[in-house]
């Protein structure tokens, strides 16, 4: 249990939980058993790719990630090859490795240097991640606009989980679809700069509630369609460092979720992922739950990848 962890150290980290020379964080509650059992839950075959295309999200709600550039050429008439320049590995459907985020008082998980190589997403593309993927519709439970913070606390993740009579088996894929992606893929490429001048995006509250809850319900990975999963901008964190300064560039993490979730818990989390059309599946057939499947690129000491993810029902 997470208030188990409180005399752990650091506080409230798994370090010492997965042991210290871990490296894969919370995709060690996918054990076999839990991966043999999901693969039950494939009754008609039906497949659903998770993974928006390179550059569906240009331009970049931070700014910070340009667009891809894919060249093609060809060394005969019947021959193409191709490359690609400035990919950026997190600028669309992305999956965080453990490597991603620091703690400003801990560091990086389990001790490990912020320039070691050594916690990268290579830890779980070597074998791929799969198991039961859960989905929480948030977009069809509730009324909001999508272009405005959302707090989703533990007491509403219940209630999603209740009414759509979904449970949780521990070692968990958890899925939050807002509708935030779905809207900002549909806006023109003015709309777009328009928006990122002003971004807001539902998410998970930055409370100690929600590590508590995702701990306890030994999620191993958690993913939304959203840039961050959390709540954007931060509101009433309970992880505000004193005193700390904002960053010279790019995005200010004081108070977020990315710290204790990555660097101290070790949760692996995807940021962006398609849920539009499994969402209208689920509906459809009153299954929330599903086999998923996630193969990051084996790339040593990697930061991020596209997931490459599929949900099977």
């Amino acid at each position: 249990m997470f208030d188990s962890l409180a005399s752990a150290s650091p506080p409230y980290s798994s370090w010492s939980f997965f042991g210290p020379d871990d490296r894969r964080g919370t995709i060690n509650f996918l054990t076999p058993s839990r991966v043999a059992a999901a693969a039950a839950l494939i009754r008609t075959g039906t497949r659903f790719g998770l993974d928006y295309p390179v550059n569906a999200f240009e331009p970049y709600p931070t700014g910070t990630r340009p667009p891809t550039r894919h060249h093609v050429f060809a060394n005969n008439e019947f021959h193409r090859d191709d490359w690609l320049d400035s990919f950026y590995l997190q600028s669309t459907s992305q999956l965080d490795s453990l490597r991603h985020i620091g703690h400003p008082t801990h560091g990086f998980y389990n001790r490990q240097s912020p320039d070691s190589t050594d916690l990268g997403i290579h830890h779980w593309a070597a074998d791929g991640i799969a198991g039961r993927g859960v989905l929480l519709d948030v977009r069809s439970h509730l009324e909001y606009d999508v272009e405005t913070t959302v707090v989703l606390d533990a007491p509403l993740l219940d209630e999603i989980a209740a009414a759509q009579g979904v449970g949780f088996h521990g070692g968990d894929i958890l899925l939050l679809r807002t509708g935030w992606a779905e809207n900002y893929v549909a806006k023109s490429p003015a709309s777009r700069a328009e928006f990122n001048r002003r971004n807001r995006s539902p998410g998970l509250a930055q409370r100690t509630a929600t590590l508590r809850w995702l701990w306890d319900h030994e999620i191993a990975l958690v993913a939304g369609d959203t840039p961050a999963v959390e709540a954007d901008p931060v509101i009433d964190s309970d992880f505000r460092t004193p005193g700390e300064r904002p960053p010279d560039r790019g995005v200010d993490h004081s108070g977020m979720l990315h710290r204790p979730l990555i660097a101290l818990l070790g949760m692996a989390m995807g940021e962006l992922w398609k849920l539009d059309e499994l969402a209208a599946h689920c509906a459809a057939t009153g299954r929330y739950d599903f086999f998923l499947t996630c193969k990051p690129l084996n790339i040593p000491g990697g930061v991020g990848s596209p997931p490459n993810a599929i949900a099977i029902t």
